[in-house]
């Protein structure tokens, strides 16, 4: 007699697979993946013909909820908090309906790779491969890298953090007609309070510029809305707000708040095209590059940054420090976002260009709050060597370079990509000091940047963890890693 229950949930699963990979799609994917899903796809078409179709499943169940044992849906991004990035993984597919064997096959890997990295013996941080699981997945490269950032209170008044900035990132009221009758804005002292939190942001001071941008990212607007943009003030008013808005994408970008990030390099773009600056236009087509890479658009974001290139480069001739950074810059996320593509020529081609500018600039500078100079180039030359897999280059040139005349925030983001590298080399004592010793001089970037929080959740991991790993996990709000707790 023939076993219904088994049949027919095993049905459902390779539904599922005709409904996540259409054939239309298989023309895209390499030959071993389109030979597993055709398999998949010729057994789900003889079990329905024998067995019919199946019950019909709620939409949810492949959007982002559970549908619970009660009938009602629940969401589920609560249920991955904790989880690994290899749990993760194994979540989503099984979400999915899909075996280690096809979703292996659609990433251009073997079945027993995915094995290992589902249980977390081998480890995967590089964005270019976990961009293809995501797309495989049909899910956001948040939902497999993120995890929720509670930021800590400061003894400054208030204590509202990234709640009160996404209000005021989604705050369009300059949008309406009604002439505003608050006290205008003063644009002297917008500026001086952009430096200032410009400066919080390059010395690593989180919390407090967490805490300070949502009424700057509001005088801007308001500021914006009030004088306009038919006069000089009005150019200046939206050339601050893009500024401001550069900066809050570039903080989000920080903490894993991608969308959130997408939504302000989004408004400052628009305000930075009102004001008409070159400059300030070419740094927030870099800015919204920048949230391209962190919801893993890695494709768009090389293109947005070649063409934002091509629009200066006609006035290269007479170029201002200014004007370089901004130039040199937009390469560098380029280079970025082309080796996480892991295309080695078009990264080399970014490196290139960034590196000429640099050696035209002459020196490590901070114009515009780029941190841009030889130096940075060098910075960005290691985390691209580690998206495309060069491990020993990135541990290599990462140990020898110089970083302390550049701003705390590049000083530690490259700890952060050295440590990366020498985790993956198996030097992981070398990794957990460069991380305990950046801690000492900028602990909310390490605690709170998104890839010193997979790192750590990696180390404490391993077998017997030492008790420095531990203590610097708590620190970061690692749930289970009380050093107190037995």
């Amino acid at each position: 007699m023939r076993e219904k229950p088994a049949k027919t949930a095993r049905t459902m699963v390779l539904c599922s697979v005709l409904r996540a990979f259409p054939r239309s799609r298989l023309r895209s994917l390499p030959w071993c993946a389109r030979w597993r899903v055709g398999q998949a796809i010729r057994a789900g078409i003889t079990l329905r013909s024998t067995l019919g179709a199946p019950k019909a499943m709620n939409r949810e169940s492949f959007s982002g909820a559970v549908a619970a044992s009660d009938g009602k849906v629940r969401p589920m991004r609560g249920m991955i908090d904790g989880m690994t990035i290899g749990e993760r993984i194994a979540f989503y597919r099984r979400r999915r309906g899909l075996t280690q064997s096809i979703l292996s096959g659609l990433v251009g890997r073997t079945e027993d790779w995915l094995r290992k990295v589902e249980r977390d013996v081998l480890p995967l941080d590089r964005l270019s491969v976990l961009r293809r699981l995501a797309f495989a997945l049909d899910i956001n490269l948040g939902d497999l890298i993120s995890e929720p950032v509670l930021m800590d209170w400061s003894e400054e008044p208030g204590r509202r953090t990234l709640p009160a900035l996404r209000v005021a990132l989604m705050d369009h009221r300059q949008f309406l007609s009604q002439p505003c009758t608050d006290e205008p804005v003063r644009l002297a002292s917008l500026a001086r309070d952009i430096a200032e939190q410009w400066s919080d942001y390059q010395n690593s001071r989180y919390t407090r510029l967490t805490q300070r941008l949502p009424l700057l990212i509001t005088d801007a607007q308001a500021a914006c809305q009030q004088y306009g943009a038919g006069s000089d003030d009005g150019l200046r008013a939206h050339e601050l707000a893009a500024s401001a808005h550069h900066l809050a994408t570039a903080l989000l970008t920080k903490l894993g708040e991608a969308e959130l990030a997408a939504i302000a390099a989004a408004k400052g773009l628009t305000a930075a095209n009102t004001s008409g600056s070159p400059l300030m236009i070419g740094s927030l087509y870099r800015s919204v590059a920048h949230a391209l890479l962190s919801i893993g658009d890695f494709k768009q974001s090389a293109a947005l940054t070649r063409a934002a290139a091509d629009y200066l480069q006609s006035d290269l001739g007479t170029a201002s420090p200014e004007y370089l950074s901004v130039y040199g810059m937009l390469h560098l996320v380029g280079a970025v976002a082309s080796s996480r593509m892991e295309d080695r020529t078009d990264t080399n081609t970014f490196l290139a260009e960034a590196d000429h500018t640099a050696t035209r600039l002459g020196q490590d500078a901070n114009y515009l709050w780029t941190a841009f100079g030889p130096t940075n180039v060098a910075i960005h030359r290691v985390a691209a060597a580690m998206e495309l897999g060069d491990i020993q280059v990135a541990v290599d040139l990462g140990s020898r370079l110089d970083t302390d005349a550049l701003p705390t925030e590049r000083r530690v983001r490259h700890a952060i990509e050295t440590a990366r590298a020498y985790v993956r080399w198996n030097k992981i004592d070398d990794a957990l000091a460069l991380l305990l010793s950046a801690e000492q001089y900028a602990p909310e970037q390490v605690r709170y940047h998104r890839l010193s929080r997979i790192l750590v959740h990696e180390v404490i991991r391993l077998p017997r963890p030492t008790p420095h790993a531990v203590q610097l996990a708590y620190r970061m709000g690692v749930h289970g890693t009380d050093p107190q707790q037995p």
